[in-house]
């Protein structure tokens, strides 16, 4: 499995419906470039709140997010 290092999120970031999280209206939009995240791999696996989601590539250039 191909690991990619990214760098790490600060405290004050908010989550899309994670209801617990404050929200921080002055936080930055984070922006990756897909091959940053995968490298040479299809797949990556993101831990968000102990769970852990797989991202996909699929072969005509989509995006799947499963849990």
């Amino acid at each position: 499995m191909h690991t990619a290092t990214l760098p790490s999120l600060s405290t004050n970031v908010s989550f899309l419906g994670a209801s617990n999280m404050p929200r921080a209206s002055t936080a930055p939009t984070r922006q990756f470039d897909s091959r940053t995240l995968f490298g040479d791999a299809q797949e990556v696996r993101i831990e968000h709140f102990g769970q852990e989601y797989r991202l996909r590539q699929t072969r005509n250039g989509k995006l799947i997010l499963t849990k």
